[in-house]
């Protein structure tokens, strides 16, 4: 696996840079050494936190929805920063940042970007990728792969055997970590990965001590969602938008840390390497945190936190909301969740000017329309 990985390394490199942001004002570094990689992790990130949730797939039925608006005001560039597991993945490929900061308050998402780094690792494609990640025997021979549909990627997946070589490569290569792990550690990666492997691509968003809500999409229906435009707009839609995020994870630039939004490191400390970098925020992926963040007394510290990241007039906040209110002007039949974009000048300006009092302003007020 790792000599096909070297013999196609020129192709894919090519294709990354490509399909990568130009600008001459880019001051991001082309890559991280794995050393560097493990130090950045470990400066910007802070104790770990809880969160009564697996998350190891996102709930949002209607995470592409934004994918159009931000489309629309030309987001792209920059530095990326996003919560939670891999829909980051496909904010990502929507606004193609030269670098991307993974922040949340669970060392365990942490972990589990860890895993899908070692499965982009050990991929040429998308269907290695998600026989990796599901611990799948991958097809003998994947040409052509490249061409087929994300349905038909799926179709393997489920039908394809469990394969134990797989898991032990996948495995091995999450040791090669340079983050230091500890037993606990490489067991709850093990676990996860477990969990995906007995799932399959019906595997769900998973709740502690509650029952999983019957509309909480699986993995199957997550990779197969559209954005408003009625494009398949995820990452493993197309090989070209696997491969630019396999690109920044080979390159060591999807860097996941452990956060609070409202901490005093981690987003401080993105918003300073950005800085040192010369670089912009393109998209601040916020889920629904803030919400959590008004009930505990943290939204205030959060704001202080995006007031400082370097941004432009096109940088934006990507925002959910669950059980949203009655008639939301964004919400779309037979979606649960209701996505929306904000500007985040606009955002800054509004907690300024003291329109941000509840929740309830923080998802009506100053929103763009998609």
């Amino acid at each position: 696996m790792r000599r096909a990985a070297a013999f196609f390394a020129p192709v894919l490199t090519t294709l990354v840079l490509a399909c990568a942001p130009q600008g001459t004002d880019a001051q991001a570094p082309s890559a991280l050494s794995d050393s560097a990689f493990a130090a950045l992790v470990g400066r910007l990130s802070e104790s770990g936190g809880f969160f009564d949730t697996d998350n190891l797939i996102s709930n949002e039925d209607s995470y592409l929805h934004p994918v159009s608006t931000l489309r629309k005001i030309g987001t792209s560039g920059g530095v990326y920063v996003g919560v939670g597991p891999d829909q980051n993945f496909s904010y990502i490929t929507a606004v193609r940042p030269r670098a991307a900061f993974i922040v949340d308050i669970r060392r365990d998402n942490v972990l589990e970007h860890l895993l899908f780094k070692a499965a982009f690792a050990l991929s040429r494609n998308r269907v290695e990728y998600l026989s990796a990640l599901f611990g799948r025997a991958a097809p003998r021979d994947t040409t052509g792969w490249s061409a087929k549909p994300v349905d038909s990627l799926l179709n393997y997946i489920e039908a394809a055997r469990d394969d134990t070589s797989t898991r032990t490569r996948l495995l091995a290569e999450v040791r090669r970590s340079a983050i230091a792990l500890s037993a606990g550690d490489l067991a709850t990666i093990a676990r996860f990965h477990d969990t995906f492997i007995a799932a399959g691509p019906a595997l769900r968003f998973n709740t502690f001590g509650r029952a999983p809500q019957p509309y909480y999409p699986d993995y199957r229906r997550l990779a197969r969602e559209r954005d408003r435009d009625g494009r398949q707009a995820g990452f493993l839609a197309t090989e070209e938008a696997f491969q630019f995020v396999k690109g920044l994870e080979d390159r060591n630039l999807v860097i996941p840390l452990v956060g609070d939004f409202a901490g005093d490191r981690a987003l401080a400390g993105v918003a300073a390497w950005m800085k040192q970098h010369g670089e912009k925020l393109s998209a601040l992926y916020t889920s629904n945190v803030e919400q959590y963040l008004f009930r505990n007394g943290g939204f205030d510290a959060f704001a202080n936190n995006v007031a400082v990241l370097p941004r432009d007039a096109r940088s934006a906040i990507i925002r959910s909301c669950f059980n949203c209110f009655a008639g939301h002007p964004q919400a779309v039949d037979g979606y649960h969740a209701v996505m929306m974009v904000q500007l985040a000048d606009r955002f800054v300006d509004l907690r300024k000017s003291g329109r941000l009092v509840r929740y309830y302003d923080l998802v009506t007020a100053g929103l763009v329309t998609p």
